[in-house]
């Protein structure tokens, strides 16, 4: 008897120290005069000049300084240069004191190629705001677990010639990078799981979490809020996918969940059968965390900026549902 509460006692301690992580690092807001750095880890940039340029632009309008990374427009198959190039591009950024934000120009693929070779010796000294959305999720994982807030936003792609319809995700992009609380209000859907969750906001695009299953940039998601979206996949991948991280314990300790856009969803010739609001809510069914769609927050013009690694307040209804980030 007396092994067993020893025994107990002992799982307590393991379980407590789980869900009492240190609190993550917040790098410093930007202030005019600071400096943005553009880089592109991932996929390639052919004839993505205007793009960048207007992204440039509109930090300076803001009263940012920019780089643009020697090699963000180079070009190695499918990828904006080879993997030590854009490496170079990526810890440079990271290294240079002068650097108060780090913006990546695109996502696509590639990002996964250069985490191991990245050294966050220099960064930890003077940290800095990581920027971006999609293939990024993968260094948004890394940053995670090295213990860094970033934030998943737009890229310079994003940008069209005159903004229509972009009018939420650059002022909250803005307001995120410059310090302003940021407050969503979601359109409500009687697909949600009603409840009430606090932790802190982690996640991004499904196909990257899972591809950091098992590897030491996979996310422990025990207390957290899980946020996901996704482009271009059929139905059945979702789920094989949530299938594999429900397996693999992903879900066990989760608080919460938030699903952004599932955006260019495709049809396979065997019909999946029921909506992708339904698919993820029977594939998450042995949980009775909260669940809240409607995010607008992915591949869509609408893709409101987030804190990743800041604690926020999750309240779910089937009339609307509500994200409050905590400063």
């Amino acid at each position: 008897m007396a092994l067993k509460k020893i025994t107990l006692f002992l799982l307590c301690i393991i379980a407590g120290e789980m869900y009492s992580q240190e609190k993550m690092t917040q790098p410093p807001y930007l202030k005019v005069g600071d400096t943005v750095a553009i880089v592109a880890p991932s996929g390639i940039l052919k004839n993505r000049q205007r793009e960048v340029q207007q992204a440039s632009d509109l930090l300076k309008s803001w009263g940012l300084n920019v780089v643009v990374g020697k090699h963000v427009f180079s070009q190695d198959n499918h990828f904006a240069g080879t993997d030590d190039e854009r490496c170079e591009d990526f810890q440079n950024a990271m290294d240079d004191p002068t650097i108060s934000a780090i913006w990546c120009a695109r996502g696509g693929y590639g990002a996964v190629r250069i985490l191991d070779k990245l050294d966050f010796t220099k960064f930890k000294t003077q940290p800095k705001w990581l920027i971006g959305y999609s293939d990024i999720t993968a260094l948004h994982s890394l940053f995670h677990n090295q213990g860094f807030e970033t934030i998943h936003a737009m890229m310079c792609v994003s940008l069209t010639k005159d903004l229509e319809g972009l009018e939420q995700t650059v002022a909250t992009f803005k307001s995120a990078i410059f310090g302003e609380t940021l407050t969503y209000t979601l359109a409500g859907t009687n697909y949600n799981r009603v409840g009430a969750a606090s932790g802190e906001l982690v996640g991004g695009n499904l196909t990257m979490l899972h591809t950091m299953l098992g590897s030491e940039t996979s996310i422990d998601t025990s207390g957290k809020i899980l946020f996901i979206e996704e482009i271009g996949e059929y139905k059945y991948h979702i789920d094989r996918m949530l299938q594999s991280l429900k397996r693999a314990g992903y879900f066990d300790n989760c608080a919460g969940v938030i699903v952004g856009d599932m955006t260019k969803l495709r049809k396979n010739t065997t019909l999946w059968g029921t909506s992708i609001e339904q698919l993820i809510l029977d594939a998450l069914a042995d949980y009775d965390f909260p669940i809240a769609f409607n995010m607008p927050a992915g591949h869509e013009d609408d893709n409101r900026a987030m804190f990743l690694g800041r604690t926020v307040q999750l309240t779910v209804g089937t009339e609307q549902s509500t994200l409050v980030f905590k400063n």
